[in-house]
Order: structure tokens, then C-alpha cells, then sequence
């Protein structure tokens, strides 16, 4: 799967928001967008009024940034939520919010969701029982989410799930932290995504 290789701090200072894609390591007064909250680049503190479609576009990036995802793999996700039934961007988010990289993140059991997507892709994560190593598969109600690793590596997940304890846990996964295990019980909101996102915008970009 593609994934965005370059600095994780540029992205945060070109959407004018910490976006956590470090995880733990943006709360620390080294973290760029602290030292730099403007966008990179030469003509990075100008001042410029964005068009409808500049805001558009950024809300759309922004939102892409934040799940870890490019380009075509985003938009093949929005072409899902608009074949579905209902809103079109509240079912957008909660596609995002059921990846399966997401639900690990979601769990507290990874700092970040690039690190919640290795543990996938390292074949540690099973769903009802069968093993998933594909960080965009998307989960449903009733299936369950679990990380099987020897004990040593099960201490260092508790651990991990510990030291992340003022990150609650969404109401839409029953957690059952000692055995590495969740269960989807109800669908995402749109506050479970964390951050103030206009999903109409990403609507209106990709509907032109």
C-alpha cells in the first residue's frame, strides 16, 4: 500500500493544525508545528484568502493526513460512502473511523495510526478470529478485534494501552484491554473522529 514518506511535521504546518501523526511525541515542546505554526516554505507566513475551493481542497487534505492515506485509496473511499445509503459524509467518516489500522489506534494499544498500521501489516491483528493483515480492511458491528503476541509482547501492549490512558476509548468499541481484544458494538460518530471536520466540504470538492 502507498503511504507518505516524507516529514510528518510538514503536513501539520501546511493544514494550520496538529494533526498527532507522531502520537505522544506532539505534545513535546519539540514538536515543529509548536516552534513553526505556519505553513513550510518560503511563503509559508503570507497571508492569503482562500478561495472555496482552496478551503475545500484543505478540509479534503487535511482530513486524507490525518487517516494516513493517499490520494486514490481516500477517494475510492468516498466513492464507497456515496454508493451508500444515508449521508454520504458522515458515512465517509465512519468508513475511516472502521479501518482497521483506526480500530488498533482506537484501541490505545498503538501511539499513532502509522504504528497501529505496522502491527497490522506485521499480521499481529485477527478479526473473529482470522488473521487480517490489511490496514484499510473495514470492520463491522458484532466482529471482533484481536492482537495475538507472546507475553513478553503482550506486556508491552498493556503497557502501551496504560500510558495512553487519558486518550479514552470510543463508545462504539467494548474493550477488553487484559486480552488484547475489542468488539465493534455500534457504528463511529462524527465527534469519535477527535478533530472539528466539515466532511460537507469534502462532499462539494468531490462532487464537481
Amino acid at each position: 500500500m502507498g503511504r507518505n514518506t516524507g516529514p510528518s511535521c510538514r503536513l501539520c504546518r501546511r493544514e494550520g493544525a496538529k494533526l498527532f501523526l507522531k502520537g505522544s511525541r506532539c505534545v513535546s515542546d519539540k514538536c515543529a508545528f509548536t516552534r513553526r505554526d505556519f505553513a513550510p516554505g518560503q511563503h509559508g507566513q503570507m497571508r492569503k484568502k482562500e478561495s472555496n475551493y482552496g478551503v475545500q481542497l484543505r478540509e479534503k487534505q487535511k482530513v486524507k493526513r490525518i487517516y494516513g492515506m493517499l490520494e486514490k485509496q481516500f477517494r475510492h473511499f468516498f466513492r464507497i460512502a456515496e454508493r451508500a445509503k444515508g449521508v454520504t459524509g458522515l458515512t465517509l467518516l465512519q468508513l475511516l473511523e472502521r479501518r482497521l489500522d483506526n480500530v488498533i489506534f482506537r484501541m490505545n494499544f498503538a501511539g499513532s495510526r502509522s504504528a497501529a498500521r505496522q502491527i497490522v501489516q506485521h499480521g499481529r491483528v485477527y478479526v473473529n478470529g482470522k488473521r487480517v493483515d490489511i490496514p484499510s480492511y473495514i470492520v463491522k458491528i458484532g466482529e471482533e478485534i484481536s492482537i495475538k503476541v507472546k507475553d513478553p509482547v503482550k506486556k508491552r501492549f498493556i503497557e502501551t494501552f496504560d500510558s495512553f490512558k487519558d486518550r479514552a476509548v470510543p463508545k462504539w468499541l467494548e474493550m477488553d484491554q487484559a486480552n488484547l481484544k475489542s468488539k465493534i458494538v455500534a457504528m463511529p460518530t462524527k465527534d469519535d473522529a477527535g478533530f472539528p471536520i466539515q466532511e460537507q466540504l469534502i462532499v462539494e470538492l468531490y462532487s464537481k
